[in-house]
């Protein structure tokens, strides 16, 4: 009878909002405006640090890594959604939500540990300039930022390959956007209590690390901006900081809501991912990439002269 109750799927249905037709419209409207300025915005960021000589330093190099990031990531997810909110058939195939998963987990988890990185590198720029260029120097910088993405590519490939091992059955309609993998896992008729347990330790070990090495970091960096005896100075560099840690903050505490909650919240309708779980996902997914490069860099006064200078170059070369 077990083996009569379980079939092999092909596809999956995305609930989304499926019976909202009008949130539909609005969410379609509001993410597509959200997906063009984070192309625009991280695009830019990406062109002007190559272009300009004087942005190839690893704060930079960091930066263009993350802006490379959020557009893969936005476009795992955003370009299908969008599909799904004017479509009837609102459906994905078995591979193509095991790819989806695979990628987003993937860019997701290379995010948190290379915003680590990031938190390491302003400590040293700012507690310990004089030893700076020998700290970060190419040799260490590059390494770092691939040392990211090769942790968020084994992350994930481990965590979707053990759920897509997962016998389904009959239930193949997905709370949710898009794959969203605790989304998926939730759909399987068996235990996952192995599946959950390794995820809360990839979590711990993947997040909860960078995130403390965040927080050390700008503990340090706001002790050494405290002891900087220009007001001006102080307000301008806790201004920089503040920024920085607002899209942390928001990063972060999205990631955490969803992944380490209580498994009692987890498995209290399971077959419902609430509006709350849903709304924190969009922010995870869309406002934050969409945030990066206007906190960390387009505000910034070297992109602005970087700008200015490229555009007067190409502007008196005709």
């Amino acid at each position: 009878m077990e083996w009569e109750n379980q079939t092999i799927l092909v596809e999956f249905f995305l609930k989304g909002l499926s019976g909202y037709p009008r949130l539909e419209l609005l969410f379609f409207v509001l993410i597509l405006i959200m997906y063009v300025v984070i192309l625009l915005g991280n695009g830019t960021l990406i062109l002007i640090s190559i272009l300009d000589s004087h942005l190839h330093t690893p704060m930079y190099f960091f930066l263009g890594n993350l802006s490379f990031l959020d557009i893969c990531y936005t476009t795992t997810s955003i370009p299908s959604t969008l599909v799904t909110f004017l479509s009837e058939r609102k459906t994905i195939s078995f591979s193509g939500c095991a790819a989806q998963m695979f990628l987003g987990l993937a860019m997701g988890t290379t995010e948190c540990v290379l915003l680590g990185m990031m938190a390491f590198d302003r400590y040293v720029a700012i507690c310990s300039p004089l030893r700076y260029s020998v700290i970060m120097s190419k040799d260490s910088y590059v390494p770092m930022a691939a040392a990211s993405w090769i942790i968020g590519v084994v992350n994930s490939a481990v965590q979707t390959a053990l759920v897509i091992q997962l016998p389904f059955c009959r239930n193949n309609v997905i709370n949710h956007f898009s794959c969203e993998i605790l989304a998926v896992m939730k759909l399987a008729c068996a235990d996952i209590s192995g599946n959950e347990f390794i995820m809360l330790v990839a979590t711990s070990l993947f997040i909860l690390t960078p995130l403390l090495l965040i927080i050390i970091s700008y503990t340090l960096i706001i002790v050494s901006i405290l002891k900087i005896r220009s007001s001006e100075g102080r307000s301008k560099a806790f201004s920089t900081c503040s920024a920085r840690l607002t899209v942390v903050i928001i990063f972060y505490g999205t990631i955490l809501f969803m992944y380490m909650k209580p498994k009692s919240k987890q498995t209290l309708n399971s077959d419902d991912l609430d509006a709350v779980d849903k709304l924190m996902s969009m922010f995870y997914g869309v406002v934050t990439p969409m945030m990066n490069p206007l906190i960390y860099s387009l505000r910034n006064k070297d992109v602005k002269e970087a700008v200015i200078h490229l555009f007067n170059r190409r502007l008196f070369s005709k």
